[in-house]
């Protein structure tokens, strides 16, 4: 008798349901989140802080959104950022605590410098031989590959994790621009271009030079980029790429296997993959009603996206609402003014200004549907600012994964250093107790 794995599958189904009333009557936490939408505690980080409301009594209290990296505001860090590229000064604030004096910058960033360049033979035997469709996964292999090439991969001591994680954290830029290439070379036989990393680049500098043919860019796009890097570097230790970074490294388990299943977590569209879904939204929204400033048209959109009507009929309004934040992101606030400065430059304020009135629209329509504050989060922009900057869709998770690699890296420490146990939660079983049956009798 042949028969299809689906008919076991959905056998199964039938035996071993699990009622949604059950969570409540065993208070357990679906998605380790609390009834109120608060995340459930799981550990303590001077690292970062993300600030969305305040508890009182036990009530929460939604309050102005902000984020705090090792205690100072994103917004005081962007603000007094100027024309300076920051991103590496924000690396050393999140690894050591502090902001660094003019002399330990350099020292830092030099040493950052040093690193950039990839193993002996690695572009040869790891990427050009090997193009992939997928390029999450691909990253996912380059990094386990760099296993090999590290003597000392299995000292998990938190200094050596510092140096193994400040080697992938200047590393992991050029393997995601040259995986980019060689698949475009490979799958759309396009011209493949593979640029000498330039030490004398800052990190956001080197992305702009390694992905371009022309290797030019402007000093506004690199601000702009280091900006995003800025904002994207950490977000508390709750959120999933990190938490799998500290649930991984809590076995005792090498560097490269827990930023392998950062990577994969990251992939996922409900947290890196995000940017994109809102990118192709807005972009079927402007293609049917245009860069309109009717407020009474979007609105009537939105309400079709909410009704399943139209884009991708999920219902979602990509780039609107968080898990956390409900009257403001701060880094979709930040994003947003550096996404006007690069629509003046490459000429699409219109555009721009589309995004900022249907970003106030949708919350004002949201709120009246379902009756739910929200506000626009840092995905809703990003995948604008990306497409400014002539970056392609493929390559907008992985820059996720190039500006995170230093939060996973700071918490993956931290727990080392103060937690230090195997994190090991537990699940109630709610099946029954059953007798085995001889194969003769079943």
């Amino acid at each position: 008798m042949e028969t299809s794995i689906s008919t076991f599958f959905n056998k199964a189904l039938l035996h071993n349901d699990i009622k949604n009333q059950l969570y409540k009557d065993y208070d357990v936490k679906k998605g380790l989140r609390n009834e109120d939408g608060t995340g459930v505690l799981v550990g303590l980080t001077t690292i970062a802080d993300v600030v969305g409301y305040t508890m009182a009594d036990g009530v929460k209290k939604d309050c102005i959104g902000d984020l705090y990296y090792r205690g100072i505001s994103i917004k005081d860090i962007i603000n007094n950022k100027g024309s300076r590229l920051i991103y590496e000064e924000v690396c050393f604030l999140i690894l050591f605590g502090y902001l660094p004096n003019a002399l330990e910058l350099e020292a830092f960033t030099l040493q950052l410098r040093m690193r950039y360049h990839l193993p002996e033979d690695f572009l040869q035997s790891q990427i050009l031989r090997h193009p992939a469709s997928n390029l999450m996964n691909k990253l996912q292999q380059d990094i386990l590959a760099l296993y090999a090439y590290d003597e000392q991969a299995d000292d998990v001591s938190p200094l050596n994790t510092l140096e193994q994680g400040l080697n992938l954290l200047a590393q992991l830029m050029s393997i995601t621009i040259y995986d980019y290439h060689v698949k475009v070379h490979h799958f759309d036989h396009q011209s493949l271009y593979i640029h000498h990393i330039k030490e004398d680049y800052s990190i956001a500098e080197n992305i702009l030079y390694l992905l371009r043919p022309d290797q030019s860019f402007s000093e506004n796009e690199a601000s702009v980029l280091d900006t995003l890097l800025v904002l994207h570097a950490d977000h508390g230790g709750g959120n999933n790429s990190t938490f799998t970074n500290v649930v991984i490294s809590s076995t005792g388990t090498d560097i490269y296997s827990a930023f392998a299943g950062s990577v994969g977590s990251l992939k996922g569209p409900r947290h890196g993959g995000a940017n994109l879904a809102a990118r192709k939204m807005m972009l079927e929204v402007m293609k049917e009603i245009g860069m309109t400033d009717d407020h009474n048209l979007i609105r009537e959109m939105i309400i079709r996206i909410l009704n399943k009507e139209a884009n991708d009929h999920s219902g979602l309004v990509y780039g609107m609402g968080h898990a956390i934040y409900t009257l403001s992101d701060p880094r979709s606030e930040l994003m947003a003014k550096e996404c006007e400065k690069l629509a003046i430059e490459k000429g699409r304020v219109d555009e721009y200004r589309f995004y900022r009135l249907f970003d106030q629209v949708a919350a004002e329509t949201i709120k009246e549907i379902k009756g739910t504050q929200v506000c626009s989060n840092f995905d809703f922009y990003s995948g604008l600012v990306y497409d400014m900057l002539g970056i392609p869709t493929d390559l907008y998770p992985l820059l996720f994964v190039v500006s995170r690699s230093v939060g996973w890296l700071a918490h993956n420490i931290e727990n080392k250093l103060y937690a230090d146990r195997i994190i090991r939660p537990a699940t109630q079983y709610v099946g029954k107790i059953k007798k085995y049956i001889d194969i003769s009798e079943r």
